[in-house]
């Protein structure tokens, strides 16, 4: 499919040191958030406790079932669940007591209890989950296993495959992914939960996969463009992967977008999560990923330049192109 009458030439590269600027304020923005909050709010999936979902049959608002609840006990979180029309409430409680037998009902049964008898209209709990502390540990550390077990993997099959300084790139542009994306969540208030962390290990995934299609273009173009400069080079190989870029980038986001708009608050925070780190990684692979490739390779040109100040002969000359272009 081609988007594109000519072959583009936009000038990524030399916006590199705006963009990286861009990406630093959002992420040093998330951490303040992060920090000032004490950390991410966890789920129920991680954090355990009592979370109930209650439909109204009249528009009813968050403070008139906060204030329904005052005599239940713990710290109680009450928010509209889903959209206005529906009439929906979230009520999260968390888990104060032992994980015994029914007592994690009992948060449920107390909620019910102090709702009907406060007399704010009638209603039906249409969802109800319930975890428990143990349960919540459990998988918090399983969370952050998988997770980096895959960082691991995806570090281990870049180094493999490309040299040294594509494969910091790679790494780099995932990191910056997945703290653009906390801080994104941070700024709209998501709740870290399982599905947010499905969402993380596909992003990394993506991000990668964004990346390895330029670094194999540059490893292509390396054997035909030896008389360009490395940066001249990368932008190139940038500009020739364009058009892939926007078709895969493009076809992932309107998928998560359609999941964002109607795959219901259930889905709702990994199909955001699945948004932000669309666009993250595409963003990355260009500005973030080849700019680091790109100082790592002309660093280590700097220094050899200095340790072999004498200009090599041409013979010399193609012979290193040659070896440096095997080195992908």
């Amino acid at each position: 499919m081609q988007l594109f009458q000519k072959r583009p030439n936009f000038d990524f590269i030399g916006w590199r040191w705006q963009a990286m600027a861009l990406s630093l304020l959002v992420i040093a923005g998330g951490l303040v958030m992060l920090v000032a909050r004490g950390g991410l709010p966890l789920g129920i999936d991680f954090s355990g406790g009592t979370l109930i979902v209650i439909e109204f049959q009249e528009p009813i608002t968050e403070d008139a079932v906060r204030d329904a609840l005052v005599g239940v006990e713990g710290e109680k979180v009450v928010q509209q669940y889903g959209d206005a029309q529906a009439n929906q409430v979230m009520v999260r409680l968390p888990q104060t007591g032992p994980e015994v037998g029914t007592s994690l009902e009992d948060g449920a049964e107390a909620v019910r209890a102090t709702l009907q008898a406060s007399g704010v209209g009638s209603f039906q709990v249409v969802g109800q989950e319930l975890v428990g502390p143990v349960i919540g540990q459990e998988l918090r550390r399983r969370g952050i296993q998988a997770f980096l077990f895959a960082m691991v993997g995806i570090l281990i099959y870049i180094g493999v495959r490309f040299r040294f300084s594509f494969g910091v790139g790679a790494i780099v542009a995932v990191a910056h992914d997945i703290l653009v994306t906390v801080s994104m969540l941070m700024f709209f208030g998501y709740e870290l939960s399982l599905n947010v962390v499905a969402a993380m290990l596909t992003i990394t995934g993506y991000s990668v996969n964004d990346s390895i299609v330029v670094f194999d273009r540059v490893r292509e173009n390396l054997r035909l463009m030896r008389r360009d400069k490395f940066d001249q080079l990368v932008n190139t190989s940038i500009n020739q992967t364009l058009a892939r870029t926007i078709i895969t980038s493009g076809t992932t986001g309107f998928a998560v977008l359609a999941l964002y708009v109607f795959g219901g608050e259930v889905l709702r925070g990994f199909a955001f999560t699945m948004l932000i780190g669309v666009a993250s990684g595409t963003y990355s692979t260009i500005f973030i990923a080849a700019s680091i490739a790109i100082l790592i390779t002309q660093g280590r040109a700097k220094r050899r330049a200095l340790n072999a100040p004498e200009t090599p002969r041409r013979g010399q000359q193609s012979k290193r192109q040659s070896r440096k272009a095997r080195a992908f």
